[in-house]
């Protein structure tokens, strides 16, 4: 008898099964991950987010095999063949594929030869080989024959014995576990290029001849074996060491079969029915359990992968939802483009459009200095101090144009920034982006997107699909369904860590808060346009459909900043406002003497506070809280500075050494963006002097980091950094990049700035 599922996912999280218990209990009330993990914390023993998340999956999947479990139980159990064993073994089964194995011979089938084979009577020739190897199968098989049940003759109903004996095999849970549990130990994915698919596939070359254990196999070389299965180039299979060297005594004979036949005992001494019997060995392996078994390891290979992919790129997403926000300033988004101009847009300090434009710097108008003229006199108008620039085409080109901006006139004190533009375009043409800017030209919508980024990448990047932010690998390839519910999870932990302004979050925003929907977030924002800003949280009672229920899950998470009441601008829930009330009391001061007092608030006793409803972590967080209040878990802000002159691949020079920003991290390294409009790899090898197991221990999305290029692949588009300045540059691409390989097109190259002329022509320009 299995121990109950609460005790099950507290031995896998290491806690005690009444933590776990209580976790359920309140998400099946309703409760929020969030919610639980924030003001919760006595009840579930102070369980994280992380682990608490790892409960809901689990807690899912469990459940899914009781049901399952049940459902096998009833079927068996209706066929009348429910032996006692056979249910405590099913009832024993710990995982869903456990299950199915039990469930193999009884569950419901397409007509096969085996059963064809009992009906004609063969089921006791088939008995009696098995069972008396003494027994010669021609003579046996001969009392068989009957041209009325279809047995033709001696060869019909010795195939028909044959056929009943692999499906029994095939279908001994037993057996089928011994021969996974040996393929899984010594198996080896093996891929091969498929005739005459070379030129097409040269993107999958390092696998056109490759094997690895599958044990061992990591996420992003299984799932590139996929997507070349997939796109026809290569053939992949899973093989033991002994058949892919071609090694074994017998070729003929797989050591898979010396396992089936050692589960049956069956050897062969001689005897008349030995090797009728070890022939149908051969064949079951090779008919049914190869075939199946390599089905199995497949998926589960796949599906290894696919979870170790949604989670960097859940890590990734997460790194970049809480990177360093620029703050509320006044910010020019420039979205680049070539021929169809630098898209640009100015929002104020709270994300408000005030202005946007088309400017035309590069070919084929090449109108530099009218453009200067443009975002110069943008900029004064607006009070503008940042210039986010998108990294896509032209990016670095559109930099260049930012710094000469700020060259020639110090004066407007501004700082470019060159920020991912990923999921910009998917957001321009989003049903919320038409909402929100119906009469702004598409193109535009972008540049906006841009800028806000800058301000608050958390509240911009809510408005776009997870998946369409792209800091995942073979994301594509993996089932859409669980990736975008481990994705909106991360989304709403990142939301509800951080906290929500409610009178200035838009409702895209709103939506993530724990306890909200889509229909409460529009409900609140035209509320707060009918009735303006709330001036506290207990104002959010008075939008229609938030009961009390939703009361309690959001309102620790939205923040009223400059309200009636202090706390509401921090992260402290209404319901322990009792609690700060007698801290008050204690102290005999006012809001205003504790919040922001640390000498005060250091010395107070938390254990002093702690009563039936408010525990000591409890206490400990609101005293926390107090201190620095509406505090935000995420870095203070930076910026990285890309080199002038290297815009392109043909401006890489092995031994460079350059500043650039974390894009991805993978299982095998992490992208940079160094201003090329291609990121480049630093492998995991290559990103630290000590051992590094995983990426995320040195660098995350969003980091600004030191690299040195080691090597540059123009025809592939290939980058290798490192990230110890030490590494010497292999002599092979000492010449890698020639002369001539640097030269590039002329596009977009600014004209050369007239001196002094072109700044006041400028200054002209702002004063019209």
């Amino acid at each position: 008898m299995l121990p109950s599922i609460e005790t099950r996912i507290a031995q896998e999280l290491n806690v005690h099964a009444n933590q776990v218990a209580a976790a359920v209990a309140l998400l099946d009330d309703g409760a929020t991950v969030p919610f639980v993990s924030r003001y919760r914390k006595e009840a579930t023993g102070g369980l994280d987010d992380t682990q608490l998340r790892h409960l809901e999956e689990r807690l899912g999947y469990l459940r899914e095999l009781e049901e399952r479990r049940a459902t096998v139980l009833a079927s068996i159990g209706e066929q009348g063949k429910l032996t006692p064993e056979l249910q405590a073994e099913i009832v024993a089964a710990e995982t869903k594929q456990r299950l199915e194995d039990l469930y193999l011979p009884y569950k419901q089938k397409r007509r096969t030869k085996a059963q064809i084979a009992r009906e004609a009577g063969l089921g006791p020739l088939a008995e009696k080989l098995f069972a008396d190897p003494m027994s010669a199968p021609e003579a046996e098989a001969a009392a068989f024959v009957d041209l009325e049940k279809g047995v033709a003759d001696v060869k019909a109903a010795l195939d028909g014995a044959r056929q009943i004996l692999m499906e029994q095999f095939s279908e001994d849970a037993g057996l089928i576990e011994k021969l996974r549990t040996h393929l899984q130990d010594s198996g080896r994915v093996v891929s091969r290029l498929i005739e005459g698919k070379a030129a097409e596939g040269q993107k999958f070359r390092d696998w056109f001849e490759f094997d690895e254990p599958w044990k061992t196999m990591p996420s992003h070389r299984a799932l590139a074996l996929f997507r070349g299965r997939n796109e026809g180039v290569l053939s992949v299979a899973i093989k033991l060491p002994e058949e892919i060297a071609g090694a074994v005594s017998n070729p003929a004979t797989s050591p898979c079969e010396g396992h089936i036949a050692a589960h049956f005992g069956l050897r062969d001494q001689g005897r008349p029915g030995d090797k009728w019997m070890l022939d149908t060995v051969r064949w079951a392996w090779k008919v049914k359990l190869s075939l199946h078994l390599e089905l199995d390891l497949m998926n589960a290979l796949f599906e290894r992968a696919e979870h170790e992919a949604i989670r960097v790129f859940a890590s990734n997403l997460k790194d970049l939802l809480l990177a360093a926000p620029a703050g509320p300033k006044a910010v020019i988004g420039l979205d680049p483009g070539i021929r169809t101009g630098v898209k640009v847009a100015v929002v104020d300090r709270t994300g408000k459009v005030l202005d946007t434009a088309v400017i035309y710097p590069h070919e084929p108008r090449n109108d530099w200095n009218g453009s200067l003229a443009t975002l110069s006199k943008l900029a004064s108008k607006h009070g503008a101090e940042l210039i986010s620039i998108g990294n896509g085409t032209a990016s670095r080109e559109t930099d260049k144009l930012a710094a000469d901006l700020m060259r020639l006139q110090p004066e407007l004190g501004l700082t470019r920034v060159t920020v991912s533009e990923a999921g910009a375009s998917v957001y321009s043409a989003s049903e919320l982006a038409a909402r929100e800017f119906p009469e702004m030209d598409v193109t535009l919508r972008g540049a906006v997107s841009i800028a806000r980024r800058l301000q608050d990448p958390l509240a911009e990047l809510v408005k776009i699909e997870p998946k369409a932010i792209g800091v995942g690998q073979y994301q594509h390839d993996l089932g859409q369904a669980k990736l975008g519910q481990a994705l909106e999870a991360v989304v709403e932990d990142c939301v509800n860590a951080v906290g929500v302004d409610v009178n200035t979050a838009s409702a895209a925003l709103l939506t993530r808060v724990s306890g909200l929907n889509t229909t409460l977030a529009n409900q609140i924002v035209a509320h707060r346009d009918a009735h303006g800003p709330f001036a506290n949280r207990a104002a959010l009672k008075l939008v229609p459909r938030l009961g009390p229920k939703t009361f309690e899950l959001a309102a620790g998470f939205l923040r009223v900043p400059g309200g009636d009441n202090p706390l509401d601008s921090s992260s402290v829930h209404p319901e322990a406002y009792p609690l700060v009330m007698r801290i008050l009391a204690d102290l005999k001061l006012d809001m205003k003497g504790v919040i922001g007092n640390s000498d005060v608030l250091k010395r107070l006793n938390a254990g002093k506070y702690v009563d039936e409803r408010f525990g000591l972590p409890t206490v400990r967080d609101i005293l926390k809280e107090l201190e620095k209040p509406g505090r935000d878990p995420r870095p203070a802000f930076k910026a990285a500075t890309f080199q002038d002159g290297v815009n392109d691949l043909k401006d890489l020079q092995p031994g460079m050494q350059l500043e650039g920003v974390v894009t991805n991290v993978t299982n095998f390294g992490a992208f940079i963006d160094i201003g090329v409009h291609q990121d480049g790899l630093v492998h995991i090898s290559a990103l630290s002097d000590k051992f590094v197991k995983d990426p995320r221990e040195v660098v995350k999305a969003g980091d600004i980091v030191k690299v040195k290029v080691l090597e540059v692949d123009i025809p592939r588009k290939r980058i290798a950094l490192t990230m110890r300045m030490h590494d010497a540059v292999p002599a092979k691409t000492a010449t890698a990049v020639t002369p001539a390989q640097r030269t590039r097109p002329n596009i977009g190259k600014p004209p050369e700035p007239a001196g002094g002329a072109l700044a006041d022509a400028l200054k002209r320009a702002i004063r019209r």
